[in-house]
């Protein structure tokens, strides 16, 4: 099938042709033609299939007749992350060439001023983060009546997040006669409530089993007998170390440990910089900006970006730390593997994390081969060391013990004392339960 029989304007397949895309994927070819035709969709599929194209392309056809109002955007376009909010607006760019529309991107991290002026103009499209969608709409800078397109993109990591009362807020706020293009990569129940509730009758378009992984991508699990984050960084850096790397984005759960890794990987010679949500938006667009020239090979994140990044050619993904939450994995890894190419994700897995990797087993639905790594310690020698009385831990252990000593030897009874207690004398010797003296019961 081609993009042509899809029934697509010549004037999009032109921009489509100047993309470099020559064929539709799956999800594409299955929910371009309802959306052309007004009806509702639902499309479920997994990250890196092309969902953005699969929305944006009938909804630049559609929006192709007609002028936007001042402040009444005409289309409205949902995305849980600001990174994601602004790769579907250079999706948007890139094929909407040779049309007159206008786009405006409401994003937090940058000011409002510039946002207000798009929308005082009118914007054809109008591509948004929740929460600065619903602050522009509080200022009253914002009106909803005009929309007749609304685009929810990830509804499940929109779940993750928290936004599901703002979704909700934002269906009430546009008008009930609209169509509805919804996408996602899985389908919780929460997931299911809100797509009954708001979706009429749509045409339910679904590609691959919810949270399967893709063939292209070659999953491998790096096993710890150590928690130590010692031991970790340097099985990530022998992972990193292997042939075929390319490039790599490695995914912490914590936005603390994405500076620490970050910090620990430039100390190593590696090219790596931090992205996660208290950067501020400026330092994460040039970060991501550098990645995607090539000047940084490597992106230390959390998962804030794990769905927001559309990079074609990502080698390698690797998991420093189990993902919490199942889905995440198959999001996370989905990051390489794009575009039809091929791809390795590596896991790194210790005892801490064997309840999330069973459930990561259990979502995917099959084994991650062991990947064994050169320059790792012995299992062995990773357990911490038993510790000995005659090797205290360190120096405020041997004074406490050398204090302990000296005590007991105070203490031991004399051949020549009587057996009966001796009466204490007054201001003789140290004080009981003070200075050097260890009580009993202590040591």
């Amino acid at each position: 099938m081609t993009f042509a029989e899809l029934g697509l304007s010549p004037k999009l397949l032109e921009a489509i042709e100047a993309a470099g895309y020559t064929e539709p994927t799956p999800i594409q070819a299955g929910a371009i033609p309802p959306a052309l035709a007004g009806r509702d969709v639902l499309g479920i599929a997994q990250t890196g299939t092309g969902k953005t194209a699969s929305f944006t392309l009938p909804l630049i056809e559609r929006l192709s007749r007609g002028r936007a109002k001042a402040r009444m955007p005409r289309s409205l376009i949902i995305a849980p992350t600001r990174e994601l909010a602004a790769q579907v607006a250079e999706n948007f760019e890139t094929y909407s060439k040779g049309q007159k529309l206008s786009m405006a991107l409401l994003i937090g991290g940058v000011a409002f001023g510039p946002q207000e002026e798009i929308l005082n103009k009118g914007a054809d499209v109008l591509i948004a983060t929740p929460g600065r969608l619903l602050d522009h709409f509080e200022r009253g800078k914002l009106l909803m009546t005009g929309v007749q397109f609304l685009v929810v993109d990830e509804a499940d990591r929109m779940l993750d997040m928290g936004f599901i009362p703002d979704l909700e807020r934002i269906f009430n706020m546009v008008p009930p006669r609209r169509q509805v293009l919804f996408f996602s990569a899985t389908m919780p129940k929460e997931i299911k409530s809100l797509v009954d509730r708001f979706l009429n009758d749509p045409e339910r378009v679904e590609v691959a089993r919810p949270a399967t992984t893709g063939a292209n991508i070659k999953q491998f699990l790096v096993r710890l007998n150590s928690s130590v984050a010692k031991d970790k960084r340097a099985a990530l850096r022998a992972a990193m170390n292997r042939d075929g790397v390319k490039n790599g984005i490695i995914f912490c759960n914590r936005k603390r440990d994405v500076d620490i890794v970050a910090r620990s990987l430039q100390r190593h010679s590696f090219s790596a910089a931090p992205i996660h949500g208290d950067l501020d938006q400026s330092a994460r667009t040039a970060t991501l900006a550098g990645f995607k020239s090539g000047e940084l090979r490597f992106l230390v994140a959390s998962d804030v970006a794990a769905r927001g990044l559309d990079i074609p050619d990502v080698s390698h993904v690797f998991n420093y730390d189990t993902p919490h939450h199942a889905d995440d994995y198959v999001h996370r890894i989905g990051r390489t593997g794009r575009a039809g190419k091929t791809g390795e994700s590596i896991t790194i897995a210790t005892p801490a994390d064997d309840k999330s990797l069973s459930a990561v087993l259990k979502l995917i639905q099959q084994d991650i081969p062991e990947l064994d790594l050169a320059g790792l310690p012995a299992k062995e020698d990773s357990a911490p060391p038993k510790r000995s009385r005659s090797a205290p831990k360190d120096k405020k252990q041997e004074t406490r013990r050398a204090g302990t000593d000296a005590g007991e030897k105070s203490r031991k009874p004399s051949r020549r004392s009587s057996s009966k207690p001796q009466k204490p004398k007054d201001n003789d010797g140290p004080v009981v339960g003070f200075g050097d003296h260890v009580p009993d019961f202590m040591t």
